[in-house]
């Protein structure tokens, strides 16, 4: 059975856990990067002159929404299948 309301919620949490990574692999590799004489605004305008730049979305998600905790709930459930698969 589809649910269309709780599949949106799951997209934009994935999507906004996916750019919160992201940015935090982005801000390891600029630290982890001492001995190079690179800061991360000058990462940042290599990076916007190599690819167009895109407006970032901005997305607001109400988290006191049942909604909302139930798609957490169904990612952190996912997650912790994937995690016994691993081992």
């Amino acid at each position: 059975m589809r649910r269309p309301d709780r599949d949106d919620a799951i997209t934009k949490l994935g999507n906004t856990t996916r750019q919160i990574v992201n940015q935090r692999q982005l801000l390891a590799s600029t630290n982890s990067d001492n001995s190079s004489q690179t800061t991360a605004a000058d990462n940042k305008e290599k990076a916007s002159a190599a690819k167009p730049q895109e407006p970032e979305e901005e997305i607001d998600i109400d988290l006191e929404a049942p909604e909302t905790e139930k798609a957490a709930l169904a990612i952190q459930n996912q997650f912790r299948r994937f995690q016994k698969k691993k081992k």
